[in-house]
């Protein structure tokens, strides 16, 4: 399942189900042959490098930061699903110790996801992405900017601070948020929350034990 974009005013496709999603990830490989990083579908093929998708200086990282695999989350602050899988993928995580956790946001869901987006990532300017980031992620209710504004100060943004870093860093911002959605839109997928696992393309939601699984292939498809 997964929060998906709208595509104007005729409605979103369709939702794969969890066994589809599974099904891409062994036909999907983007190792050993597979396909490349580097995909040619923006007039801007730097975007989609492989260093830009996991290791782009400009997205934030959890997890272990030198861990030995990345996970890539594609999410929106207002996708019902990536709240929900949040703290069972920080969970998968934190028991395996070296896995990197790239935090791609992708504000799909409407403007409030968009102002979600940029005062988060303007919210790392002061050192307070990841507090930002689990604040709105942590509520079960559709976000307003007042609601993030109250969330935020009360995990201890400066919201004086942020207001003048979202003035000065505003264009930058921008540039990362659409190299997010180009690189998402290159790898064909269609809603939130999507992930690349290691080399593995895996458009939606997995439960522990399956996401435990696929890092578990990533490393073995690295060592091929």
């Amino acid at each position: 399942m997964t929060g998906f974009r709208n595509k104007g005013l005729n409605g979103v496709g369709p939702v794969p189900s969890r066994r589809a999603a599974l099904k891409l990830i062994g036909a999907g490989a983007l190792a050993a042959g597979g396909t490349r990083f580097a995909l040619a579908t923006t007039d801007d093929d730097e975007v989609l490098t492989e260093a830009k998708v996991l290791r782009d200086p400009d997205v934030p990282v959890a997890g272990n930061p030198d861990g030995n695999i990345s996970i890539i989350e594609w999410s929106d602050y207002n996708c019902p699903y990536c709240r929900k899988l949040e703290p069972e993928l920080r969970q998968v995580v934190q028991d395996d110790g070296k896995v990197r956790l790239v935090l791609k946001d992708w504000p799909i869901l409407g403007p409030v996801s968009v102002t979600a987006a940029r005062i988060a990532l303007a919210a790392k300017f002061q050192g307070k992405y990841h507090q930002a980031h689990d604040a709105m992620m942590g509520v079960s209710s559709r976000l307003t900017e007042s609601r993030i504004n109250e969330l935020l100060a009360s995990v201890g943004v400066d919201m004086d601070r942020l207001k003048s870093d979202l003035a000065a860093h505003g264009k930058d911002i921008d540039v990362v948020l659409k190299r997010n959605n180009d690189q998402a839109e290159a790898f064909g997928f269609r809603g939130t929350p999507s992930f690349i696992v290691g080399k593995y393309r895996v458009p939606g939601v997995l439960s522990m034990n399956e996401f435990e699984q696929v890092i578990a292939d990533a490393r073995k498809a690295k060592m091929n």
